[in-house]
């Protein structure tokens, strides 16, 4: 008897090296016998690539949570894309403030680069007083 149950666990060890080792194509194995990669267990597209977020993508937004909390990776991820999409409006929010300024103060008529400030049409050089004279010009009675 003892030489019975000797030989039936060689016989089932050896069943079972010869499955865990590459007996067959089945699922999760490779056209070389070994075992396929596993599959990465983070969500795929859950926020779009291929414009800017809005807000109803945060508000559908849900981080898969590992054993202790969120994915450390995952959160790190969308607080990046998000710090990157801040920092890209607000420059360019930035810009077309600036952009806006430099339009009123031209529509409103700002002071002319080339004259004095405050100066209207009357002030050109050589119409108005000379230098000491009294408004008016000279010889006129006050």
């Amino acid at each position: 008897m003892f030489w019975f149950l000797l030989i039936a666990l060689v016989v089932v060890v050896a069943a079972v090296a010869l499955a865990v080792a590459g007996g067959g194509d089945g699922p999760g194995r490779t056209a070389t016998g070994g075992l396929a990669d596993a599959l990465p267990d983070r969500t795929e597209a859950w926020l779009p690539p291929d414009r800017p977020l809005n807000r109803s993508d945060l508000d559908a937004l849900r981080l898969p949570q590992a054993v202790r909390g969120y994915r450390m990776e995952e959160v790190d991820d969308v607080l990046d894309r998000l710090g990157a999409e801040l920092a890209e409006r607000d420059a360019r929010i930035a810009e077309l403030e600036a952009s806006l300024a430099g339009a009123q103060a031209t529509a409103l008529g700002g002071p002319d680069m080339f004259g004095e400030p405050g100066g209207g049409p009357g002030d050109r050089p050589g119409t108005g007083t000379a230098f000491g004279e009294e408004p008016g010009g000279p010889g006129e009675a006050r």
